[in-house]
C-alpha cells in the first residue's frame, strides 16, 4: 500500500485498530496470512540396517531412521495431512568415494527408501535430495580437483544421480548443489529417460551459510569437509545475485525454487516471490530449528509458540512450502486449532 493511502484513514478515536484483536475469531477473520498442514515439507533422514532409529545430537527431536522404521514415520506424517517429505541419506564410510559414485547406483540407500516409501506411502510426495556431499570423501558438493570443484563435471554426475532416483520413483528431484547449468542438464536428461512428470525444485538461492552444521552431523558430512563451500554457494550479502539465480534456473526448466536458508533470508525470498511469482519454498536449516530447541531446553522461550511465529513468518515472506525440522510438531498444533 502507498504511504498516501495509511494517509487517508481517518485518525483516532474513530479509527482503534485494537478493535479488530479484541476476540480470538475477529483475528482469525481477518488475519492476512495462515498456515496451513498444506506449507509443509518434513525434511527426515534414512540409515542402513532394521529397526534402528539414531537421534541427531545437535537437532532435538530428530532422528535418522532405518527404512521400516521411516515408512512408519512418514505414514504418520502423511495422516496428519503433511503433503511431502524430503528425504536425505547417511551415507557411510564403505559409500563414499572421490568421485561419488554411490550417488546414482540404482540400489544404494536413497533408492532403496524411495522405492519402499512409494509402495508403502504412496500419496505422501517425495522430495529426493540431488547432491553429492554424503558421498564424497571430502564433503564437498561436486568432484574436487587441485582445491577447486569441477563444474561440468559434477553436473554429469548430479544428472546421473536425479535419473537413478527418478527411475526409483522420486516425485521431485531437488539439487542443492549450486552448480552452474545442472537444472537444464538434469531436465533433458529426465525427459529423454521418460520422466517428463518428475518435478525439479531448484536449491536456486543456496547462501554459504553457518547455519548448516547440525545437518552435516545428521548426514555424517561434516567432519569429511575440507575447506568450505564459498566458491559455489551465494555470498551473504547478495540479494541481486539470488534473482540471477533464480531466473537461470527456471529458464533451464525448474518447476519450483527454493531459498535457503530461511529466517536470515526473508527479504531473499520476499523478492524473489515478487519478481517471478512461481512456486517459492524456504528451508528452516537445521541451525535455525536447534537455535528454538536449545533455548526451549533453556527455559527461554516457549517452542511451540516460537515454531509457529517462525513459519507464519516463512508465510508472510511470500513462501509456498515450507522445508522444516518441525514440520510434524507443527501439524499436530494445527490439527489441535
Amino acid at each position: 500500500m502507498s504511504a498516501s493511502h495509511f494517509r487517508s484513514q481517518a485518525a483516532f478515536p474513530r479509527t482503534r485498530l485494537r478493535r479488530n484483536r479484541v476476540d480470538g475469531w475477529t483475528r482469525r477473520l481477518v488475519a492476512e496470512h495462515t498456515l496451513t498442514v498444506d506449507d509443509l515439507i518434513w525434511p527426515v533422514f534414512v540409515i542402513e540396517g532394521q529397526n534402528r532409529r539414531e537421534p541427531v545430537a545437535s537437532m532435538p527431536g530428530v532422528e535418522r531412521l532405518t527404512i521400516d522404521l521411516l515408512i512408519e514415520a512418514v505414514g504418520e506424517a502423511g495422516n496428519l495431512g503433511i503433503p511431502c517429505v524430503a528425504l536425505f541419506p547417511v551415507v557411510g564410510s564403505e559409500g563414499k568415494s572421490e568421485d561419488a559414485a554411490e550417488a546414482y547406483r540404482p540400489d544404494n540407500l536413497m533408492n532403496r527408501a524411495i522405492r519402499a516409501l512409494k509402495t508403502a506411502v504412496p500419496d505422501v510426495g517425495i522430495l529426493g535430495d540431488v547432491a553429492l556431499d554424503p558421498y564424497t570423501t571430502h564433503g564437498h558438493d561436486g568432484i574436487l580437483r587441485d582445491g577447486y570443484i569441477q563444474n561440468d563435471e559434477t553436473v554429469e554426475v548430479l544428472a546421473r544421480q536425479a535419473l537413478s532416483q527418478a527411475e526409483a520413483g522420486v516425485d521431485i528431484v531437488a539439487p542443492s548443489d549450486m552448480m552452474d547449468g545442472r537444472i537444464g542438464m538434469i531436465r533433458d536428461r529426465l525427459d529423454a529417460g521418460g520422466h517428463e512428470r518428475v518435478r525439479i525444485c531448484s536449491y536456486a538461492a543456496k547462501y554459504a551459510s553457518a547455519f548448516y552444521g547440525p545437518f552435516r552431523d545428521a548426514v555424517n558430512s561434516g567432519s569429511f569437509l575440507k575447506g568450505d563451500k564459498k566458491t559455489y554457494q551465494m555470498n551473504p550479502a547478495n540479494t541481486d545475485e539470488a534473482l540471477h539465480e533464480v531466473a537461470l534456473d527456471l529458464q533451464e526448466g525448474a518447476d519450483m525454487v527454493m531459498v535457503k536458508p530461511g529466517l536470515p533470508y526473508l527479504d531473499v525470498i520476499r523478492r524473489v516471490k515478487d519478481a517471478f511469482a512461481v512456486p517459492t519454498f524456504a528451508y528452516h536449516v537445521s541451525g535455525e530449528y536447534a537455535m528454538l530447541r536449545a533455548a526451549a531446553q533453556n527455559g527461554w522461550l516457549d517452542y511451540d509458540k516460537a515454531l509457529m511465529e517462525t513459519l507464519t513468518g516463512f508465510k508472510r515472506a511470500g513462501t509456498d512450502a515450507i522445508l522444516t525440522y518441525g514440520a510434524v510438531d507443527a501439524a499436530r498444533l494445527l490439527k489441535r486449532g
